[in-house]
């Protein structure tokens, strides 16, 4: 299926997850790996999926079981591989983690538990399960090592929008609009109050995200509940995710469920059909037709200060630079990944625990340090950002929080959201962290056209814990053995 399976589990769930790699076509990479975007994963980083720095890629024609337990979270996640640009042909899908109490594990049951005590949001919303999932994404029509191959720019331009796996396509103004389906988000009872999670799983684009006649309620980023804040629309960028509660309370209809790209290349909808990057919005008793309905535009716009979620010094400060030459660069040095995977060494005392940034993109933290990361993305001096320009930083590992969010005129100390996900726009972002979770943790772009580029570097975290005492790495079987099968294909299997 594209996209792939819902996952669920309930907080406090061990998850021990069989993948099997039967991918055969030539035209893409053959080996992979699948990486929990957002799950902590404490004392089981060799779970991660990241390849070459918490495993080696699962081989052609066989099979790994990735083992780790959900550490208390709950909230919205995704799955995705995490090899070269291979998520961008839609090796992905969503992951939930639903609160202990909600017991009914085929998701069957249409309404939430209010009683529930481990979601205190839940009395704001009486609908929250499988069709309130929405995951948003671009797509290529050519393999990703092909567009990417092909491409004169930085990165190759999607030909559509896809909300849920279907989407369409212009092909210029000569040919009508390809007769796909689009996707339908409902249909919704009316005066029903619904928990969207929404999921961008896009390589590239990030979109402006409303719904016609409605407002949103945000209750969830990145998997941490915020304050609820209502707004009309907000922007969700490569792997970001929101919930959002928003009510039935418009007349039985048709309306359209925006997500606007951008950039809005031109040649996505050379058309100006306003159905090619939009779902329809429809209402139990709706006739079986598109929209009529006008775009409105947004008074209230989220923004990432507005969701409050630490004080005190921080015990480092990095200043990390954002540059492009014929590479992208985090830090002044770029990250291709390593043969020997970075969680391999420092299993066998090849990375120490006073290890600086080097040329290889790896800098050791200590245990229980507050780390601030000053993020600067500066553009020639008086010249607005590209939009290429315009990054969405993932730390793996951990949750942070946004001090300062670019273009916020003051940090923000006291209550700043908490995400795993930030962008970074024109200037400086400032975010925060407690390294209290040892393990090998990469810290990228989520574009990943520019992840292929090298725009990442990896945090080698209280390296002599992950090798002993309380948070050592707990590694799956067969873990060890991933190296030595990878290692022995030739390149066309890789």
């Amino acid at each position: 299926t594209f996209p792939g399976p819902l996952i669920s589990a309930q907080k406090g769930d061990t998850l021990n997850i069989n993948v099997t790699n039967l991918i055969s076509s030539p035209r893409v990479r053959r080996s992979t790996t699948i990486h929990w975007h957002g799950i902590f994963q404490h004392r089981t980083s060799g779970s991660d999926g990241t390849a070459q720095v918490s495993q080696c890629p699962i081989s052609p024609s066989h099979s790994f079981q990735y083992q780790f337990g959900t550490d208390g979270q709950a909230g919205t996640f995704w799955y995705h591989s995490h090899l070269g640009t291979q998520y961008c042909d839609g090796l992905v899908g969503p992951l939930v983690i639903y609160g202990e109490s909600r017991i009914n594990s085929s998701l069957e049951c249409c309404l939430s538990l209010s009683s529930d005590p481990q979601d205190p949001l839940a009395s704001l919303y009486d609908v929250d399960n499988q069709n309130t999932i929405i995951t948003i994404g671009d797509w290529n029509h050519l393999p990703a090592n092909e567009a990417f191959r092909d491409t004169t720019i930085l990165q190759p331009n999607p030909d559509s929008v896809i909300i849920n796996g279907n989407g369409r396509f212009v092909r210029g103004p000569e040919f009508p609009v390809t007769p796909w389906p689009v996707s339908v988000i409902g249909p919704v009872t009316r005066n029903l109050r619904y928990r969207f999670r929404i999921i961008n799983t896009s390589c590239y684009t990030f979109f402006n995200v409303s719904i016609d006649k409605h407002t949103m309620t945000v209750i969830e980023a990145d998997g941490t509940e915020v304050n609820p804040l209502t707004v009309d629309s907000f922007t969700i960028f490569p792997g970001q995710r929101y919930s959002v509660i928003v009510k039935a309370d418009q007349p039985v209809g048709n309306y359209w469920f925006r997500t606007t790209p951008t950039p809005n290349i031109t040649n996505w909808d050379q058309n100006k059909d306003p159905a090619v990057n939009n779902a329809i919005f429809r209402y139990e008793g709706a006739p079986i037709a598109e929209p009529t309905t006008t775009f409105t535009p947004p008074t209230k716009t989220l923004r990432e200060w507005d969701m409050p979620g630490g004080t005190g010094l921080p015990d480092k400060t990095f200043v990390v630079p954002i540059n492009l030459a014929t590479i992208w660069t985090l830090g002044n040095g770029s990250f291709f990944g390593t043969a020997v995977p970075t969680l391999m060494q420092i299993l066998t005392g090849s990375i120490s625990a006073q290890k600086a940034l080097g040329d290889d993109n790896v800098v050791t933290i200590g245990y229980n340090e507050t780390i601030d990361l000053t993020l600067v993305n500066d553009c020639d001096p008086g010249v607005p950002c590209a939009i290429e320009d315009n990054h969405p930083l993932h730390l793996h590992g951990h949750e942070f929080a946004v001090i300062q969010a670019a273009n916020q005129p003051t940090p923000n100390y006291k209550n700043p959201p908490r995400r795993d996900t930030v962008a970074i726009y024109n200037g400086n972002v400032t975010i925060r962290f407690n390294t209290l979770n040892p393990g090998p943790w990469i810290f990228h772009c989520h574009i990943d056209w520019h992840l292929a580029q090298g725009m990442a570097l990896v945090f080698a975290e209280a390296p002599d814990r992950i090798k002993s005492g309380p948070d050592s790495v707990i590694l799956p079987p067969g873990w060890k053995d991933l190296c030595t099968i990878y290692d022995s294909l030739p390149p066309d299997q890789q």
